[in-house]
């Protein structure tokens, strides 16, 4: 791992994501037990562990002795910048919440983008035994296995996997909005991380994905995994994936939970 790469292909970066994907995971995995809150953010609910620091701490350090002129945008410690047009994004912990109580479904999710475009990506989620990976234009896998997601189902059949905030007043109209949905839906999921979930679209463990709140490390690395999947993730109205709102679903569907959302104002606090 200390030797320095000076390639940018998507490939390599890739390679380079799973590999420190891998090596995160397990210290997390190994760390997970007996866990406890080290730190709150935004608010009393967004919560940090010694954990997430630990991890993306690992993290940037692998990356940086591989390729050290590259940029980093993490969860924990903030953007640095770079000089070779890779930054890499990352979430060292997605699903701290279930991480601190003992769940299965938390997940290390690495991206490098290039220039602004995410082309490589790897997601592990170790309690599943499961690490995803992509390349832009180059799809998809599931532990070395090519992942192709279900075929759209209509709206009404649809499993829909959601996320709420950490502030009290997005949590009320998330959940008046959750109101008009779930009558309209086969049913809906919350797992409590958007790397789990947006992987679990790419692998047809849920139709769809909606989340307002998000922020690049949250979907950079599973959204890439979802597209070359085949499942489309964006924002409202068909724009990219935004704080303000994330949809995934494969593209049919999409079009109808999108028109679904808008006049709810899923978007809006």
């Amino acid at each position: 791992m200390s030797s320095i790469h000076t390639t940018s292909d998507p490939e390599s970066l890739r390679d380079l994501a799973v590999r420190v994907a891998a090596e995160a995971g397990e210290l997390a995995a190994e760390g997970q037990a007996g866990v406890t809150v080290l730190d709150t953010k935004s608010s009393p609910t967004d919560i940090v562990t010694k954990m997430d620091r630990a991890t993306e701490d690992l993290i940037r350090s692998r990356l940086l002795a591989a390729r050290p002129d590259d940029a980093i945008l993490g969860e924990e410690g903030g953007d640095e910048s770079g000089t070779s047009g890779v930054r890499w994004v990352v979430d060292p912990i997605d699903g701290t919440v279930n991480y601190l109580y003992g769940q299965p479904d938390w997940g290390v999710s690495i991206a490098a983008e290039i220039d602004g475009t995410v082309v490589a990506a790897a997601v592990n989620v170790p309690r599943r035994g499961e690490m995803y990976e992509a390349v832009l234009g180059g799809g998809s896998r599931r532990n070395g296995e090519p992942l192709q997601a279900p075929p759209a189902v209509p709206l009404d059949r649809a499993l829909v996997a959601t996320g709420f905030g950490y502030f009290s007043e997005r949590r009320r109209q998330q959940a008046r909005v959750l109101l008009e949905v779930a009558p309209l839906v086969r049913d809906i999921r919350r797992g409590g991380s958007a790397a789990v979930d947006l992987t679990g679209v790419a692998a047809g463990r849920c139709d769809a994905f909606y989340e307002r709140g998000l922020h690049p490390w949250d979907w950079a690395a599973p959204g890439l995994v979802a597209t070359e999947a085949g499942v489309r993730v964006g924002g409202l109205h068909g724009g990219p994936p935004a704080n303000d709102l994330v949809i995934a679903a494969r593209p049919e569907l999409y079009d109808a939970l999108d028109a679904l959302l808008a006049p709810l104002g899923a978007d809006r606090d």
